[in-house]
């Protein structure tokens, strides 16, 4: 059995947009695109989000409540371009051998806010709320019923490693052999809850994040999905190289020395038997909180060395938690594709560097290698002290 695995669809929607022509115009203009504020998530504290504000599919008549989730919703967004290539190897492979494997920490919570309001204010749980719209699988267990995919069916749930684990997850179950092709990435939907969690900790920023800048002031929280069709065919981008450690070091803070980020990251750089040197680029977690940054720029310091080109393109689309990977990992592999000059997605900040953070190599709007990336290096830091990184190549 071949132990390569290829990416050969991207589905995306996000706070760039809901096409990849449209995320990929934005991802690389000369400015950067606003993130919404709203109230809408915290009543009576206005935030930059990362909303998408495309029309969202209206559910057709009989669609069973137990799909009908925002969440959902931006699945059925980011499916539409993937859609041929899904329904081109269900019918190649068979239904049983397509598996779908995606990342999920909020699911239908959003709506069960809805349901818990109106049972607050004495009235009956709504007719259109289902429970099991917050089952962390609902959102895999929707992609595969509306394609007909008989294949393994499964979520992880790993905060904001999610969707690099299930990738991860995907590409054994192709070597092993178990299927032919898998639909993977993540999905998540802005909801109070996770809002106000972030607020509790201090966490979240009335301005535009601010990565690696001494004036970062926390995240912004967004929304999106990012999905791939990965098979064990010849593609243009490979799935290489993948990392995956746990701290166990707090609950919601990384290991102040990156030991488990460097280790991830030392993982992937194996997994493709390659050497540090030829990575082209690195999207960063860049969450633009003080533990994050600090750790995160010393894991690439001794593992990469600081002459490799950075940014983080959260400052676009928000934190989306558990889409987070999934989106950033499309966006390399937009960056890696009709791309010949190699241009880089920019870092979106104030342009001041933290003299307390290794000097990195921060890529600025315009910047560009020359030639088209081949080695591309994706990072995902949770809570709970779960990292993981990918490692895309260029075939």
């Amino acid at each position: 059995m071949s132990a390569a695995v290829f990416l050969h669809g991207l589905g995306l929607s996000c706070a760039l947009g809901s096409t990849l022509d449209e995320v990929r115009q934005r991802l690389f203009a000369d400015s950067a695109t606003p993130l919404s504020r709203t109230t809408a998530w915290s009543p009576g504290r206005e935030l930059p989000l990362g909303v998408v504000n495309h029309p969202l599919p209206v559910w057709e008549e009989g669609t069973p409540a137990r799909w009908r989730s925002r969440s959902n919703q931006l699945l059925r967004l980011a499916m539409g371009e993937l859609e041929p290539a899904v329904l081109a190897v269900r019918e190649r492979f068979g239904p049983a051998r397509v598996a779908v494997v995606l990342g999920s920490s909020t699911a239908g919570v959003a709506e069960g806010e809805q349901a818990a309001r109106a049972r607050a204010q004495g009235l009956p749980w709504p007719s259109t709320f289902d429970y099991a719209v917050q089952e962390m699988s609902n959102g895999a267990a929707f992609v595969a019923q509306h394609w007909g995919l008989k294949g393994p069916v499964h979520a992880l749930s790993t905060a904001c490693s999610s969707a690099p684990k299930a990738m991860a997850s995907a590409a054994r179950l192709l070597r092993m052999g178990v299927v032919d092709a898998v639909v993977t990435g993540g999905a998540d939907a802005l909801c109070a809850l996770t809002v106000a969690g972030f607020s509790a900790l201090d966490s979240v920023s009335d301005h535009t994040c601010q990565p690696l800048s001494p004036h970062r002031c926390g995240i912004n929280i967004g929304e999106g999905a990012g999905l791939f069709l990965m098979t064990r065919e010849p593609g243009p981008i490979r799935l290489a190289g993948w990392g995956e450690t746990s701290d166990a070091h707090h609950m919601s803070a990384p290991h102040p020395e990156g030991r488990g980020a460097i280790e991830a990251m030392q993982q992937a750089l194996a997994r493709a038997g390659v050497a540090p040197q030829v990575v082209d680029y690195v999207n960063l977690h860049a969450t633009a909180t003080v533990q994050n940054d600090a750790m995160e720029s010393l894991a690439v310091q001794q593992v990469l060395g600081c002459g490799v080109p950075v940014s983080g393109t959260k400052p676009l689309t928000g934190h989306a938690l558990a889409a987070a990977g999934a989106l950033e990992a499309g966006l390399c592999m937009l960056a890696m594709t009709d791309n010949p000059q190699g241009r880089l997605p920019p870092h979106w900040w104030d342009g001041h560097a933290d003299p307390a953070l290794p000097p990195l190599t921060v890529a600025q709007a315009g910047d560009s290698l020359g030639r088209p990336l081949r080695w591309v290096m994706s990072h995902s830091f949770a809570f709970g002290g779960s990292n993981a990184v990918l490692l895309l190549a260029r075939e």
